[in-house]
């Protein structure tokens, strides 16, 4: 068992390296074609107070006076020593960026995350338990029309709805505006978190709730299942015993392997709240040419994603026997 789950392991980490490569490589290039000017984004509203020879010294700074082969490699040497560089927008390393950014962005991620796996569990449950009943039609059509819907749109429903005619919430920010760092509270920080996290949970019902509705009425369907029943199980205590390990094992592979659509829900929600997380440096960073930045979010961003699918893998291995003795591909 232990060398299976290393060699899977060495195997995940040869993908994740060749995986890391392609999406640097095909980033580069498609940043070296953007129409966007770096040094003019750098400069911003300067640009009339910078003479010719300042520009040509800023373009040599950030080594964009070089062809686009020679800046690859040299920012794939410096990622080869774990720097990725500076950012232009924020005159900081990069790394310091995105890990102050992805603090915040991950309490709103992680607590939509959680509530959009238990809840959408729990109503696929409920849909398959009572299938076409109102309730199960209910379910179906809250989840059909919110697969449909764009996660802006939700945020800008729930803005408008809460914060403007409401007025619980905050409108936007991460935190109260004109509040010294030192004087803002954890309340105010969930405050304002609460609308953004809804509207990644909300949206993110619906895949776990249809995918495990339709597994547990296969399960319902199975022999052992209409065995159990002959002998006068029903109900929760049928669910409980017999259909509760085959459903929950694939709705947290499903879970996990969601963390690319939740990385990419937060960017767009980030935007709708202006809450300061990675989504919305992912967003300057694209529209502002700040390449080193950009590359450095697109980096962190796969290996995010990798790490959910594979902490689904290795669930998934560590739960189901027939996966740990399955050779190796």
């Amino acid at each position: 068992m232990i060398r299976s789950l290393v060699a899977f392991i060495g195997l995940k980490v040869v993908r994740l390296a060749s995986l890391l490569f392609a999406i640097s490589l095909i980033s580069f290039i498609l940043v070296s074609f953007s129409p966007i000017d770096p040094v003019q984004a750098y400069i911003g509203a300067d640009m009339m107070r910078v003479s010719p020879e300042q520009r040509i010294l800023i373009t040599q700074h950030w080594g964009l006076d070089k062809s686009p082969i020679e800046q690859f490699v040299r920012w794939g040497t410096t990622l080869l020593h774990g720097d990725l560089g500076t950012s232009m927008i924020f005159r900081r390393p990069v790394a310091e960026v995105i890990c102050e950014r992805f603090l915040n962005s991950i309490s709103m991620m992680s607590t939509a995350w959680l509530l959009s796996g238990i809840i959408g569990f729990i109503a696929g449950v409920i849909a398959a338990m009572k299938k076409d009943t109102w309730i199960d039609r209910l379910i179906k059509w809250y989840c059909y029309t919110l697969a449909s819907t764009p996660t802006f749109w939700m945020g800008l429903l729930l803005l408008i709805l809460f914060a403007v005619w409401l007025g619980w919430f905050p409108i936007a920010l991460g935190v109260p505006a004109g509040v010294l760092s030192e004087q803002v509270t954890w309340m105010d920080r969930i405050q304002h978190m609460i609308l953004p996290a809804m509207t990644l949970s909300i949206v993110g019902i619906s895949s776990i709730a249809l995918h495990t509705r339709q597994k547990l009425l296969d399960v319902l369907s199975s022999d052992y299942i209409l065995f159990a029943r002959a002998r006068g199980e029903r109900g929760f205590r049928l669910f409980w015993r017999h259909g509760l390990r085959n459903v929950a094992l694939p709705a947290v592979s499903l879970q996990f392997t969601a963390f690319s659509e939740l990385f990419g829900g937060a960017v767009l929600a980030e935007q709708v709240f202006s809450y300061p997380g990675l989504g919305q440096v992912t967003v300057e960073a694209g529209t502002r040419g700040d390449v080193p930045l950009l590359l450095g979010v697109v980096l962190f961003s796969a290996l995010f994603v990798f790490s959910g699918n594979l902490f689904a893998d290795l669930i998934y291995r560590l739960v189901d026997p027939r996966l740990r003795e399955r050779r190796i591909l």
